[in-house]
């Protein structure tokens, strides 16, 4: 694995598409070198695919794994506008691990934003070439034709050809170096709800998932894993898992370091699924401790507390914090914790694999299926090149299935079987062996002057680094501190700090990764120091920004991440959605009582998000969240429907976190185990979500996650409100209410 260990998340999330046949277009990003028009297809291979042919059918070939986002409508909606394409002749194909792809993976809700100018230019490009295919086909001037619903037109003359009657004479032209683009006020599609591609098929189940792969002569595997991380493996009754009828083989799989991060198991082979659960029951495995067999929650919290106690590494420094907070005529001081959570996909983790000789086939619901397909390619002893691999559709992805454990696992167990083999994994399976969005500790202090502006601000962060687990990076603070380090409001003296915890844990990316921990304590710490303040909560936000020196604060930012043009913060932005939010809410207006209203506002992935909650607490602790008004600033929106239903989605994900999701850890081994001990939210538990889009020309940042860190505060600030109670960790159940 020696070319993929060094890729951090941002690496992964480079992704792209290329070239086929009939009028096969490609373009480049920034930094690469354009060919020139080819003779052949396969001299196309820059980073989108585009397809027409002789019957106007229009293919698009889709780089990013749909995990119900909505990219596979979404993207050829960018391709389809500037085409002036007729959406009835849009179809989709699913791209495959090839060089001239590039590198595949879909996550850091970047999909939209990094495809937004490529996938514009080839559809403008495509157009360019088909008018100009149509004037020499007519003799006449370029500028007397016209691109429209899926023809090129001559007003003049009445004439008409449909893209693929042009198709032919369309490939042998140049392509446009620069192709114009669309004014904003021009788009057909982008901008509005356009019917999903794939909708038809999910809905009648023609759809594929990972777990519906059915190969001729598929075999089926369950795996026991050590259920200890680092333990391994003692031993097995592979006889009696023989006896079970339908049972073909028992294969002892060997652990596998990182970045893969590949447990110990014994994997059952069987005719069917259920005959493999069956024979994994009787292999009654027993395992040997390692190195973590005396972790515990209370051991790491422990450690969390010690090392909080004393500073750690300064990420930012803004004047003297500890000088100002030890001059402050008031201090607020408070400690916030959130527990080791589980991805929970509703689609358990799976993976098929057929191994050959010379080569194999991967089917799998993945988030990077290039990723996948090195580490397969590693596990049989092949090249890259000589792995396929079939991105499904996800069941639900979060983050988890960009990790490849789940494809090394079966790539070993079909290297050793004379079949294709699908691994399923249980729902235990599931919960204990993730790759677990870490437990987190912050130690936070802020200092008041005499008319209780805030003069000073620390955080303390102390967490198991995700990247020191995957990669053996023990130097990535800035990647456990998003969302706290860059605070967007005028405080003159602020220091962020964060201190390395060291666990045996397995750690990875949940949705929106360290903002879904940060966005909840530095709001909640937020309104604690308006209390103290005796300032509205709202009121004390508004004044911290007005407060912020902007070229102070995108210095700040710049110096970490350079100068990100139209990406850069915009205080102006952030305010908006926090006054809309206030204002679509009624923030101020009489609620019954036992009920309470919160807001919390949070910039992540490039998107700004403001959240109102209202809930009733009951007189025994009960907690409903009756309302979530969202308003959401994430630039151009490309299909408004889909961003909706994202901000919903990543809703109900952050208050199932915050009301309910908890994982304990004893003696080196996930405590829990299933939807009984690890609980979701329930329909009946679901809030009326309203959601605001803020009208934007800027172009698309982030959705699928942004939506999530201000939900736990927000719910939090209105338990507050309700009654006078603050949560200072999470789920709430920790915290006396339920």
């Amino acid at each position: 694995m020696s070319t993929i260990t060094n890729l951090s998340r941002r690496t992964f999330l480079k992704a792209g598409a290329a070239g086929g046949a009939g009028l096969l277009l490609g373009f480049t990003l920034p930094g690469r070198t354009r060919a020139a028009a080819p003779e052949a297809p396969t001299a196309f291979a820059p980073n989108a695919w585009l397809q027409i042919d002789p019957d106007d059918t229009v293919t698009i070939w889709i780089g990013e794994a749909d995990m119900g986002q909505g990219v596979r409508t979404a993207l050829p909606m960018l391709v389809a506008d500037e085409l002036e394409a007729d959406w009835a002749t849009i179809r989709i194909r699913q791209a495959e691990p090839d060089p001239k792809f590039g590198n595949l993976g879909t996550g850091g809700s970047s999909s939209i934003r990094s495809k937004w100018m490529p996938l514009r230019r080839a559809g403008a490009a495509a157009r360019a070439m088909l008018v100009a295919a149509a004037a020499q086909t007519w003799e006449v001037p370029e500028d007397a034709c016209e691109a429209r619903d899926g023809a090129v037109h001559h007003a003049a003359s009445g004439q008409a050809l449909t893209y693929g009657q042009l198709a032919a004479t369309a490939a042998t032209l140049p392509v446009p170096e620069d192709p114009p683009l669309k004014d904003p006020e021009d788009f057909r599609f982008i901008g509005r709800p356009v019917t999903m591609l794939d909708t038809p098929d999910k809905v009648t189940g023609r759809a594929t998932f990972g777990i519906d792969v059915r190969v001729p002569g598929m075999l089926f595997a369950s795996v026991e894993r050590c259920p200890e991380f680092g333990g391994s493996l003692a031993g097995y009754d592979a006889e009696a898992a023989r006896a079970v009828p339908g049972v073909r083989q028992v294969i002892e799989i060997p652990p596998m370091a990182g970045p893969v991060h590949r447990a110990p198991g014994v994997a059952v082979v069987a005719d069917s699924t259920w005959a493999a659960l069956k024979g994994r029951r009787a292999l009654g495995a027993e395992w040997t401790g390692g190195p973590h067999a005396d972790e515990s929650t209370e051991a790491l919290r422990a450690r969390f507390e010690e090392l909080t106690s004393r500073p750690g590494h300064a990420v930012r420094t803004d004047g003297d914090a500890d000088a100002a907070l030890a001059e402050a005529a008031q201090t607020i001081e408070s400690v916030y914790e959130l527990p080791f959570l589980a991805h929970a996909p509703m689609e358990p983790m799976n993976c098929t694999v057929h191994a050959r000789a010379d080569g194999a086939e991967v089917w799998a619901p993945t988030q990077f299926p290039t990723w996948y397909g090195q580490t397969a390619a590693e596990v049989l002893g092949l090249q890259p090149e000589q792995v396929t691999v079939h991105t499904t559709l996800l069941g639900g992805g979060f983050g988890r299935r960009a990790n490849p454990d789940v494809v090394a696992e079966a790539a070993f167990v079909a290297k050793h079987v004379d079949a294709p083999v699908q691994v399923v994994w249980t729902r235990e399976d599931d919960i204990r062996h993730d790759f677990y969005r870490p437990a987190n500790y912050h130690r936070l202090s802020a200092g008041l002057d005499a008319e209780g502006h805030v003069t000073a601000w620390r955080h303390r962060v102390s967490t198991p680094a995700i990247g020191a687990f995957l990669f053996g990076n023990e130097d990535n603070a800035e990647g456990e501190t998003g969302g706290a380090w860059d605070l967007p409001y005028g405080i003159p003296n602020l220091r962020v700090e964060y201190a390395p915890a060291h666990s045996g844990v397995p750690r990875g990316w949940w949705r929106s990764v360290e903002h879904s921990y940060t966005g909840f304590v530095v709001n909640g710490f937020l309104d604690e120091v308006a209390a103290a303040a005796g300032r509205d909560p709202y009121e004390l936000r508004l004044d911290l920004l007005d407060r912020t020196d902007p070229d102070a604060l995108a210095a700040t930012l710049a110096a970490r991440h350079g100068d990100r043009g139209d990406y850069a913060f915009d205080l102006a932005r952030y305010r908006n959605v926090l006054v809309t939010a206030a204002e679509k809410a009624g923030w101020g207006t009489p609620l019954p009582d036992g009920t309470g209203r919160g807001i919390a506002a949070h910039w992540s992935f490039l998107t700004y998000v403001a959240e109102v909650a209202e809930v009733t607490v009951g007189s025994g602790g009960q907690v409903v969240v009756n309302r979530v008004v969202c308003v959401v600033d994430c630039g151009q929106v490309v299909n408004p429907r889909t961003v909706e239903e994202q901000m919903e989605g990543a809703i109900i994900y952050g208050l199932t976190a915050a009301l309910k999701g908890h994982l304990d850890v004893e003696r080196g081994r996930v405590v829990q185990s299933n939807f009984h001990d690890y609980e979701m939210l329930r329909m009946n538990e679901a809030p009326a979500i309203e959601v605001h889009l803020v009208p934007s020309t800027k172009p698309p940042s982030g959705a699928g996650e942004p939506g999530l860190p201000p939900a736990a505060p927000a719910v939090a600030a209105a338990i507050y409100d309700a009654t006078g109670k603050r949560v200072r960790r999470l789920p709430i159940a920790l915290d006396g209410l339920s």
